[in-house]
């Protein structure tokens, strides 16, 4: 069985529109919108810029300072290589 694996999270930047960009292993960089998550339990922190910008990579993903993450097939398979804001 050959099951494709998606590449994982090199770097992230925040950026002030609750979007995230990306910078996978594959040297894609990709735009990942986290505004669909901050009203769900963990995330709803995460709307306070100052704690939504403490987003650092964590062993191929990524983790914000108060432990939220995100699994890093989700963050590649729902961003968009499309930069444009």
């Amino acid at each position: 069985m050959n099951m494709a694996v998606n590449p994982r999270v090199k770097k992230v930047t925040a950026n002030n529109d609750y979007t995230l960009t990306i910078t996978f292993t594959n040297n894609e960089v990709r735009l990942f919108n986290m505004k669909p998550y901050l009203n769900t339990g963990i995330f709803k922190e995460l709307s306070d810029l100052r704690s939504f910008n403490s987003v650092r990579p964590f062993l191929g993903s990524i983790q914000w300072k108060n432990g939220q993450d995100l699994c890093p097939d989700t963050l590649y398979e729902e961003s968009t290589s499309d930069l444009k804001r």
